[in-house]
This record gives C-alpha cells, structure tokens and sequence, in this order.
C-alpha cells in the first residue's frame, strides 16, 4: 500500500512538472536562433497521452489487488470451515471408538461370567493386583495342570486386560496328552487356523510333557499303506504332514519363553532319543525322493530338518547330509531360519549357487536377503538371467509328442509364470528403483492378451456339434386311411405333427470349462476342500517364502 500510494503522489505531481517543463520552454523558445519544428503543444499532448495511460493502468492494478485480498479471505474461510469439519469428525471418530471399546469390554465380561462355575475359586496367579504379571504361566511350573475352571480360559494382559482364548478344548486336549484328538481340532479348525496356531504354545505348555505330545502327534507321518511316490496324490496325508510340522514349530516358540533349566527339563535325554529314533527312520526315507520334483517344497525334508532343530539333535547328522537337503525346502518361508538353527549359515553361499544352476534365482534371491549376500549375488542379475532363461525356448519338441503350436504355449505359460514371479520379488525386496517393474508388467500384460486372442481362435476353430432334430428321429409308422378320402388329410397331419416325440438321448447341458490357476500359482498345495490350508502350507512360487 506504501508503494501505491507513493505511485499516487509522483501522478498528481505531473500537472506541476509539465508547467515547469512549459516554462523551460518558452525560455529556450525565447533565446533560439534557429525556429524549432518541435512545437509545445505536441509535447503537452504526449506528455498528458502518457499521465491517462499511466492513471488507467493504476486502477487496473488497484483493482487487481482487491480481487486477489478477497479471494484470500475467502480461502481463509473455506480452510477455517474444513478444519473444524475436521475437528468435529476426529471427536465423533473418537467417541464411536470409545463406544466400541466399552462395548467389546461389556462383551469380554459377560463371556467371562457365563464360563464362570458357581463354585470356582481364583487362584492366586490370576490376581491383577500382581504387577509385572505377564501370563498365568510364568509363575507355575512347566508340569503343573491348572484346574478345570474360567482360569484355563482366559489370561492377563498388560494394563489388567483379560483375553479370553478362542478354543478351551486346545489346552483339555494338550492336557489330556491326546495326540490324535489335537489332529483332528486343528483339521476341524483349519479356517481359523492363524488363531490356532497362536493359541498352540500356551495349550503346550499347560501339558504334562509337551515334547513327548509333539514327538506322538508324528505318528502316521510315513504310513506303510501309502508309497512315498504317492504320497502327494493323498491330501489327508498331507494335511497330516502339515500339522506336523506345524506342531514341531510351536514347541520352539514354547522352548523360546522359557529359562534354559526349564529347557533341559522339557527336552531332556530321553526326549532326545527318541527323536533321534525318529529321524534315524526318516533319513533312509528322503533318499527315495526326487528333488526336481519336490521344486523346493518338500514336506518331508522339511519335517525332517525341522525335528533336528527343536529337538537340537543335527549334531548327530552329517552337516553335508543337512546341507544336500536345503535346496528342497527353498521355497518354505522357514528355510532361513532353519539354516541358522541348524548351524548352516556359513554354507549358504554354496547353497545359491546351487539354487541359481537349477534355474531358481527366485529362491536365490530371497535367501541372499535373508542372510546379507546380495553383495556376493546381486538381485536384479540373478532376476534378469531368470526372465532370459525363461524367454528361451524350451527343448526341442519330439516326434508325436507334441505340436509346434502347444511348444510355443508352453514357452509362453513359462514367460508369464517367469515375470509374474520377478515382479513379485521386486516388490517384496523393494527393488523398484534397481529394476522398474513397469516394462515387466507392459510384456506381461501383452503376453495374456495374446494368450487369451489364441484361445478364443482355438475355441472358434473347433466344429460345434449339431444338435438332433426332433423330426429327424424315429417316429412310429405312418397311419393312413386309404377307404375314405375324408380321413386322408387327418392321416397326413398325424403323419406330419405326431403326438409324442422320441428322442435317441436327453440333451445334457455342457460342464464347466476347468479354467482354474495352475495350483503353483493359486493355493500353495493342490488340497481339496477336506482339509484346507494349514499353517505350514507353502507359498506361492512368487511370494517371498513358504509357510
């Protein structure tokens, strides 16, 4: 405004400066010699040209300036609208919270007193005026068996917040030393099965011996009926296997919380020949395997590794045996942590040298994250050398094996599962800025689009069979009245419209076309709907690691 009114000021002084200019003038006018061509009047009239423009342009800018402050006061007042919008709907995001936090409390509570017996009483563990209290376990040996009542049911939180479990039943099982009952709950349970598995290690613990619970459950892992060469095609073995190990993983979380005396306690020397038993009759079992088969997600090389583990009982194996099996369990998100449970650490880089000379960078990749080698064995090489071995033909077709045409598809199919898998990798490490992922994801989407133009133009190709006339079939024989002519055309529309068709079949409608994702690429086993997904189900071949 300073500025303006400063502006202002020099304008109106004009009026004065071109009288004073006027004057000068006509001073010099008086003592020229020669006659001026220039006249006064033409520079009054330029100098007054240039005041009106200059005023006009003045009072444009003025009102410039008045338009852009009340635009500021406007934006001012939508900002100042907003943030109380913003305010009034953090407080009602605040109370609807706090309604249902009473809520679910009021919840917790009533559950609590409808578990509750008449006759119960509380023991001393569960007192919350005990601070530092974690869990109602910690204050109790690893043997005991708690009552029968609400106790078993609920456990302390921090801040005096009681959990109550989910499954009861888990711990009466694991109390009760029932192996095939604990089978059965977690197959029955199996679409809850995160939430079983977390209440698994506290049911271990409430258990007279938890190890020797474990080390039953793995009856039936190699039954005699079933041939190892058959045993993917059995998905309740399956199933079984994957509890199994499952089991064996709980009890090292369990080992995990508790002090080292308790430890030797619970796996104690006897515990540990017998495990030995049992992995000294697996061991014979993996050598009939094939490893190219397994593709680095074999159920029984990992059950095998994981008993040596909880058991801590590898230092009676060969360490070259152990490592020899790594490469099958590649795939199974439990591998890293496996290798450094069993002392394998160091071995790793030969590992993914391994893993990269049978063609799986993916699973080189994740395991030189997992154990800092990605300086020995860059990512994005390894993801690059992948995709152009995938790009690659595959073997030459043979003579009546196959056409030239499913060759191609095949080579196809193999690109699309390559680069799926690699843009997996790069998202999952963060590899974006190393290796875009958006000229993988354009050649992916250009592959399917091809893929799915082959298909259609197969599908039109094929003859579409004929549906039967119903006039084409057999009829009865003609009946025809030749003694009267006027029963000839009622014999001719018997003839043509008789009463009843007969058909050679009855039409059935087409079954559903099998267009299901290859089972690598959707669920981690090819389980029917009798057993579901287990804990230590695998992954997907483009996921990080298996379960």
């Amino acid at each position: 405004m300073e500025n303006a009114q400063s502006v202002a000021t020099l304008m109106d002084s004009t009026t004065s400066k071109i009288q004073q200019l006027q004057k000068a003038f006509a001073e010099l006018e008086s003592h020229r010699a020669v006659t001026l061509n220039l006249k006064w009047k033409q520079l009054e009239e330029h100098f007054h040209g240039l005041e009106k423009s200059l005023k006009r342009r003045f009072t444009e800018l003025e009102d410039q300036e008045k338009e852009f402050e009340n635009k500021i006061v406007q934006s001012k007042k939508i900002l100042e609208n907003r943030q109380a919008a913003v305010i009034c709907k953090e407080q009602s995001s605040l109370k609807s919270l706090q309604e249902k936090r009473d809520a679910a409390v009021s919840a917790i509570t009533v559950a609590m007193e409808k578990h509750k017996k008449p006759n119960c009483v509380e023991p001393a563990g569960i007192t919350h005026e005990v601070q530092g209290e974690s869990s109602m376990f910690e204050a109790k040996p690893l043997d005991f068996i708690p009552l029968e009542n609400t106790e078993d049911n609920m456990k302390p939180f921090k801040n005096d917040v009681v959990e109550v479990k989910l499954y009861p039943e888990l711990i009466k099982l694991c109390q009760d030393m029932d192996s095939e009952g604990l089978h059965k709950f977690i197959s029955d349970n199996r679409k809850n099965l995160a939430a079983v598995r977390e209440e698994i290690p506290s049911a271990l613990r409430t258990a007279v011996d938890p190890a020797d619970l474990v080390l039953d459950s793995l009856k039936g892992f190699y039954p005699s009926e079933v041939l190892i060469s058959d045993a993917k095609k059995d998905a309740n073995l399956l199933g079984l296997r994957r509890t199994c190990i499952m089991l064996m993983e709980c009890l090292s979380v369990l080992l995990t919380t508790l002090e080292l005396d308790s430890i030797s306690s619970l796996i104690s020397e006897s515990v540990k020949g017998r495990a030995k038993a049992i992995a000294k009759e697996w061991k014979p079992k993996l050598d009939e395997l094939d490893i190219d088969a397994n593709n680095g997600n074999s159920l029984e090389a990992h059950a095998f590794l994981q008993l040596l583990a909880t058991f801590g009982i590898n230092s009676n194996f060969n360490q070259e045996d152990l490592y020899k099996l790594i490469p099958m369990v590649s795939r199974r998100r439990q591998t890293a942590d496996l290798c450094r449970s069993l002392g394998l650490s160091e071995r790793m880089p030969g590992v993914i040298d391994v893993l990269v000379n049978n063609g799986k960078h993916i699973d080189a990749v994740n395991l030189a994250f997992a154990f800092e080698l990605t300086d020995k064995f860059p990512p994005v090489s390894l993801l690059k050398s992948y995709l152009n071995e995938a790009s690659k033909g595959s073997s030459p077709v043979k003579s009546g094996n196959a056409s030239p045409t499913t060759a191609q598809n095949d080579v196809n199919d193999k690109q699309l599962t390559a680069l799926k898998a690699v843009i997996k990798c790069i998202e999952d490490h963060k590899l974006e800025e190393q290796y875009p992922v958006d000229p993988l994801q354009k050649r992916l989407l250009q592959l399917e689009k091809e893929k799915a133009d082959k298909k259609r133009a197969t599908e039109v190709a094929k003859p579409q069979p004929k549906r039967p006339r119903a006039n084409c079939v057999a009829n009865g024989a003609r009946v025809a009245n030749v003694a009267s002519d006027k029963n000839f055309y009622a014999s001719r529309m018997t003839d043509r419209y008789p009463p009843q068709y007969i058909y050679d079949r009855p039409y059935a409608y087409p079954g559903p076309t099998d267009n299901h994702v290859p089972s690598f690429l959707g669920t981690a086993y090819n389980l029917p709907p009798g057993h579901g997904n287990f804990f230590t189900n695998g992954y997907h071949y483009q996921a990080t690691y298996m379960h």
